[in-house]
């Protein structure tokens, strides 16, 4: 199956924080996965790094090299992407949670988060 990260899930893995549950490690191990990081993601990092939310050492880029160290592909932003953002229903507000939750439609893939607002919406959710 093919997944699709949660901004956080890959800062976590920077932090090599413990906040895993037992399912995220078993498919974030598994070499038979294929997982996706969306520039969405990096974008809000950037962000983030920018207005001083977030610290990264090596800001963007470190979040970029840490998708290149754990084999992920980089999932852009595409046309079905919008086009299956626009048909959502506005239950959360967060612009970058929305476009991961529609690409992550779009594409057939499953999304990994421990966001529980996540759940509110007809996505694949894993946690």
């Amino acid at each position: 199956m093919q997944y699709l990260l949660d901004t956080h899930v890959v800062l976590w893995m920077l932090d090599e924080d413990n906040k895993f549950s037992e399912k995220a490690v078993r498919i974030l191990r598994d070499p038979a996965s294929k997982k996706y990081v969306s520039i969405a993601s990096a974008w809000e990092v950037a962000i983030k790094v920018g207005t001083g939310k977030l610290h990264l050492d090596g800001e963007v880029s470190e979040f970029f090299k840490a998708i290149h160290q754990s084999d992920f592909g980089l999932l852009p932003i595409k046309t079905k992407h919008v086009k299956q953002l626009a048909t959502l229903p506005l239950l959360h507000r967060d612009p970058f949670d929305r476009i991961l939750i529609a690409s992550a439609t779009a594409e057939g893939m499953g999304l990994i988060t421990a966001d529980t607002n996540i759940r509110l919406y007809d996505v694949h959710w894993l946690w």
